[in-house]
């Protein structure tokens, strides 16, 4: 597993099911490899679900509603799961980004790794968060696993 643990953001996933070639699919494909620790909650799951079922995600993500189950069934077996013992809202704009800062927050995780860094700063800093974009976490996966 990985040196950090880290919350990935709806945005991630979506990305890295869009594309085959940017930093979120080679997240993805890490993440299938157990060498992701990343932690997802009950409300973060049901949204990624929400997120990528939806009839115009699909198409543009060319999956199949049994495929996306497939991608969510392997994002349940290889994240640790959050349990939200306190919610501090409202600290964001977005409701949908406030349990992506709950999960890390619960969860002691070091970071979300997210493309929209606008959103969840200043606040993370308060958590001790740090908001990363896919392509940096990528390079620091690759620190950690060269000779």
């Amino acid at each position: 597993m990985g040196d950090m643990k880290v919350v990935i953001d709806t945005n991630v996933v979506v990305a890295g099911l869009r594309s085959s070639t940017g930093a979120s699919y080679r997240i993805l494909e890490l993440i299938a490899a157990d060498a992701v620790d990343f932690v997802i909650s009950v409300p973060l799951f049901l949204e990624y679900e929400d997120v990528l079922k939806r009839p115009a995600m699909r198409r543009a993500m060319r999956l199949t509603v049994a495929e996306v189950d497939t991608v969510l069934d392997v994002l349940a077996a290889k994240s640790s799961h959050a349990k939200l013992h306190f919610l501090w809202r409202p600290q964001l704009r977005d409701p949908k980004d406030e349990m992506v800062l709950e999960t890390a927050a619960n969860a002691g995780a070091e970071a979300i790794v997210t493309f929209n860094h606008a959103d969840f700063l200043p606040v993370a800093t308060a958590f001790s968060l740090a908001i990363i974009y896919p392509k940096d976490y990528l390079a620091r996966i690759a620190r950690r696993t060269s000779p």
